[in-house]
């Protein structure tokens, strides 16, 4: 290719009359080459190839288009890299470079944009910017974070909300991305801001949005909509694939990761992690100005803002609840663990109702069973409480009884588990002792121990004795002898019953 000050020299010496042949000569170029710079417009002299030769790529160029068009239908995170395609041609005879790979790989993508965008611009994306209100809108999505928890690599769920006006943000971290998550999140995130919005914008997840339709029309989870109409909110489903229509969040997961996660984040537990990331969203609003009005920052534009939010009246109750079938040991499977129940339940179905912290378990209208959730798998957890009606009739499983390891009892309790001993005998003692608090509660029980371990005597009888002296209705007037002491049944004074003896020893 010719240079600008070359092509200047060409036209300006043809211009004095200099014949091409002169210029051809003295400049070494071709005749050619010379009418070319001679012609081109302006001194423009640009050379286009018109047709690209693929010497090793020509064979395998129909392969190629294939496994490009069969690429750009994945899944972004499924999409092939291009020294994957350059790898399963090489395996199919390719002997061509990669950067021949990747270079025709570039002219392909270009001309798929120059299609698509034969009616519009161009194909170069553009976008209208936004406007919202004040309590108009705001938007949800997730992220995955890596984080350090309790020593132990961990990758959470980031739930992301962020008012759209004041751009007030509030991040907070989940073991799951479940539908139990979201409801708390919101719950939590309005508590944070003060107040509803009118209109929430998400992306088309499975735990609000059940189908997807041609344009906007969805149709939204059943316990989703429940909580929409719950805090008032209109829920708007974004296209799919087209991010730029929640921008505002789908940028705040990138700021936040490199403000709040990087370096990684390193905490004993989830709570700990969360309570940091709620003083970190406070502290962001209170040192970065809003992007459009910026004399405030963002803490001043939500102080703004939250005169126009809805008032956060209750928080939704916000559970996924689940039918399970209790087992003969008094145990429900949920989430890959296991978790006692009361021993009524047993062999019956129950409702799970899981929530972003705890399960609850009801039978009908009555809870059974409560439990904080854990999130890792194939563990058990007992409460002891649950398999006490069992224990008294068989009182022999209180020694190999696996609920009842390391069982830390009431302080009554373990003076009298101690004071009692050892063996068969003083665990059947014990254990009539503990079913008492299934009449008399827990309470009244250890005071009963109380008493008569300060009276020295360390017997099941004299603590039920005690119980039941605590069952009596209490009088409230002084005990009289005359009507308190009243036999139920007084002795008849009738001396003639002995003249009916002294016959009988007649006779014989």
């Amino acid at each position: 290719m010719l240079v600008v000050e070359t092509v200047v020299r060409i036209r300006r010496e043809h211009a004095s009359g200099k014949a091409i042949k002169a210029i051809a000569r003295d400049l070494r170029l071709s005749r050619k080459v010379v009418r070319k710079a001679i012609r081109a417009p302006e001194g423009a002299f640009d050379y286009h190839r018109t047709v690209q030769p693929l010497p090793r790529l020509g064979p395998f160029q129909e392969r190629l288009d294939t496994l490009l068009t069969e690429n750009e239908a994945r899944h972004r995170r499924d999409r092939l890299r291009m020294t994957r395609i350059h790898d399963l041609l090489c395996r199919e005879g390719f002997e061509g470079s990669y950067d021949a790979v990747r270079r025709y790989a570039r002219r392909w993508t270009e001309a798929r944009r120059k299609d698509a965008g034969a009616n519009g611009n161009g194909g170069t994306p553009a976008f209208i910017p936004l406007l919202f209100q004040p309590g108009e809108a705001y938007q949800f999505d997730w992220s995955h974070e890596d984080v350090e928890i309790a020593g132990k690599p961990m990758r959470v769920k980031v739930a992301h909300m962020r008012l759209c006006a004041s751009r007030a943000v509030y991040v907070r971290a989940y073991p799951r991305e479940t539908q139990e998550m979201v409801f708390d999140a919101h719950a939590r995130g309005f508590a944070f801001f003060g107040g509803v919005p009118l209109r929430g914008i998400y992306d088309n997840m499975k735990t609000a949005v059940t189908s997807v339709f041609v344009g906007k029309e969805r149709v939204f989870n059943r316990r989703f909509l429940v909580m929409a109409d719950h805090y008032m909110v209109e829920p708007t489903a974004c296209s799919p694939a087209a991010g730029w229509e929640k921008g505002q969040v789908e940028n705040q997961v990138q700021t936040i990761r490199g403000r709040f996660f990087q370096p990684r984040l390193r905490f004993a537990s989830i709570e700990e992690l969360n309570g940091w990331l709620e003083a970190e969203c406070l502290r962001w609003a209170a040192l970065h100005p809003h992007p459009e009005q910026k004399e405030l920052t963002v803490a001043e534009a939500l102080d703004l803002e939250r005169p126009a939010l809805q008032p956060m009246l209750a928080p939704f109750d916000g559970f996924h609840e689940t039918a399970h079938a209790v087992t003969g040991t008094c145990l429900i499977s949920f989430d890959r663990n296991r978790y006692s129940v009361m021993a009524k339940a047993a062999r019956r179905a129950v409702q799970v109702r899981a929530y972003a912290d705890r399960i609850v378990v009801r039978l009908g209208d009555e809870v059974i069973a409560e439990h904080a959730r854990y999130f890792g798998r194939d563990r058990t957890i007992y409460d002891p409480w649950h398999y006490l009606p069992v224990l008294a009739n068989k009182p022999g499983a209180w020694r190999n009884g696996a609920p009842f390891h390391g069982w830390n009892l009431p302080p009554a309790l373990t003076r009298l588990r101690r004071k009692l001993g050892s063996g068969d005998e003083a665990d059947r003692r014990f254990v009539r002792v503990l079913a008492a608090v299934l009449t008399d509660g827990l309470e009244a029980v250890e005071a009963a121990i109380r008493e008569a371990l300060d009276a020295g005597a360390a017997s099941d009888e004299v603590i039920l004795n005690i119980l039941a002296r605590y069952r009596e209705p209490a009088t409230d007037r002084p005990l009289d002898l005359v009507v308190d002491l009243k036999l139920n049944h007084p002795p008849i004074a009738d001396c003639a019953r002995y003249d009916t003896v002294r016959g009988l020893d007649a006779a014989a």
